[in-house]
């Protein structure tokens, strides 16, 4: 009776052992999934942090076309407001799109594009570009790593128990990977540029930046 007892109890407590340790191991692949999207959300914020500098340097040459201005200042609020891997996922997207209508106006200005302080920016802009798409890589993998651990058998029982739910992956375009949208440009006012990149007759080319 007395071994049967033994059996009992080291069962129990082998039981628990293996309990605690995939639990423990769980939480470990979960913490790697949050720390992960936190480097999304670093260089996410830096990507909204360009955005208006941007957007005033090309404002700068053509200012006729307020629309793109405000349809990218618009995304990018959206962005910083939006809340987990869903909602950001999309928002994202739109400022991708808008980015994308922004350099198709740029295109459009020659003078604009030669400037320093415009090549800067489209350079900081593309670092920033990849560092969200290296950072996303990481965070799907942790993604799936953890997915993957809390489906099997016997983790999916602890997992079911404990409240441990699959995380969504995050999927982001940069804007080098999307065509540009056609852009109506107007003919500028005084002082802006036409497509053509020659200044308007009897206008005056906008000072280098």
């Amino acid at each position: 009776m007395t071994v049967v007892i033994i059996v009992v109890v080291a069962l129990v407590l082998l039981a628990g052992l293996i309990y605690i340790l995939i639990r423990n191991s769980m939480i470990g692949s979960r913490n790697r999934v949050d720390e992960a999207w936190s480097g999304i959300d670093v260089q996410l914020k830096r990507r909204h942090d360009l955005v208006p500098n941007l957007v005033e340097t090309v404002k700068g040459y053509a200012q006729h076309e307020q629309k793109v201005f405000e349809a990218t200042s618009q995304a990018r609020a959206d962005a910083m407001r939006a809340a987990g891997v869903n909602e950001t996922r999309e928002a994202e997207q739109k400022l991708t799109a808008a980015l994308t209508d922004l350099r198709a106006v740029a295109e459009n200005y020659p003078q604009l594009r030669a400037t320093e302080n415009f090549q800067r920016l489209q350079a900081d802009l593309a670092e920033i570009e990849d560092e969200i798409q290296a950072s996303r890589r990481i965070y799907n993998s942790n993604v799936q790593a953890y997915n993957t651990k809390i489906q099997i058998f016997p983790n999916s029982v602890v997992a079911n128990q404990g409240g441990f739910t699959p995380r969504e992956f995050f999927e982001i375009e940069t804007a080098a990977e999307r065509e540009p949208v056609q852009v109506s440009f107007a003919q500028p006012a005084a002082g802006g540029q036409p497509a053509g990149g020659q200044p308007a007759a009897g206008s005056q080319p906008p000072p280098s930046a």
